[in-house]
């Protein structure tokens, strides 16, 4: 191992611990909140089994808002309600709060694509089978587009490790901002090329163990 990177071990397992909080929890906020509001965004669309102009445009004018938001200004944006939730702007605690955020906005958006994908005539046969509407989404609208649902959510997770790079704005910590404070900031080319590594090894690993899932789950 490089002897800058032993020198700045225990700071470099730190900035690793703070990416993982960040990306974690913003994959536990798109599990959670992303999933169902993404179906409910295909649910309440022209022609589908919830139908509801008000409900599809109020949700998506929503999503399209927040992810129309530099995430540097949504940071910024959301600091008097990060401060109200966490009770402090600061940390990485509170850089979870606006990660969160986009986190549901974005794989909400990528499971409506991904519902959209299943043929109607799965949907049309579950209701002649008497199924509820709560049966169609979770035993034939999930099963079917299980495979894209995991793409989307590898797909999520890249974009929340390098949104996690912005958040030494509000002391989040973390690998990118460790890069830049001791790497960049400090003339160390080094050391921060040896950050901009990890953070490629990674995503490469995520990439590859998500669209290996997914086609383990795609039986077409």
């Amino acid at each position: 191992m490089p002897d800058i990177v032993l020198e700045y071990a225990t700071e470099i397992r730190l900035a690793i611990g703070q990416t993982f909080v960040m990306v974690g929890i913003s994959i536990l906020a798109a599990v959670l909140v992303g999933l169902p509001l993404g179906t409910w965004l295909y649910l309440s669309r022209k022609g589908q089994l919830l139908s509801n102009r008000f409900v599809f445009s109020s949700l998506n004018l929503l999503v399209n808002t927040i992810r129309s938001f530099p995430f540097l200004l949504l940071v910024v944006f959301l600091i008097p309600f990060t401060r109200f939730i966490i009770g402090t702007a600061i940390g990485t605690a509170a850089a979870t709060v606006p990660l969160a955020v986009i986190a549901i906005a974005h794989y909400s958006r990528l499971v409506e694509q991904s519902l959209l994908e299943v043929p109607k005539g799965v949907i049309e046969a579950a209701v002649s089978m008497g199924a509820s509407t709560r049966e169609v989404v979770l035993k034939f609208l999930f099963v079917e587009a299980r495979s894209g649902l995991v793409l989307g959510l590898t797909t999520s997770i890249v974009s929340f490790i390098s949104y996690s790079t912005i958040m030494g704005v509000v002391g989040g910590g973390g690998i990118g901002d460790f890069a830049v404070r001791y790497g960049y900031q400090q003339f160390q080319t080094e050391l921060m090329m040896y950050m901009i590594l990890i953070m490629v090894i990674l995503v490469q690993l995520i990439q590859f163990a998500g669209t290996t899932i997914a086609r383990l789950l795609d039986k077409r």
